[in-house]
């Protein structure tokens, strides 16, 4: 999907998207939130979700590979390096 769809689709259809299409890659917690990294075909997805009520508060959308280095550390790849 790219960027620009992803952007422009409603808030319950980025959520039906992120479920159905996206796969999760890591996790990371900030202040309030916990933001969850998703895979799509073209972009990263991040979704933000109230600790308290558990709630998607917020969906960022990226393809800049510069943007998962908060992520970096908590993606398992050495099954990748050692087959």
């Amino acid at each position: 999907m790219k960027l620009s769809a992803f952007i422009a689709l409603t808030q319950e259809e980025k959520k039906v998207v992120v479920v159905q299409e996206g796969v999760p890659l890591a996790k990371r917690g900030v202040q309030n939130h916990m933001v969850f990294l998703f895979h799509l075909t073209g972009c990263y997805v991040e979704t933000w979700c109230c600790r308290e009520t558990k709630e998607v508060k917020d969906y960022r959308v990226f393809h800049d590979p510069r943007h998962l280095t908060p992520y970096l550390d908590a993606i398992p790849i050495d099954h990748l390096l050692f087959p």
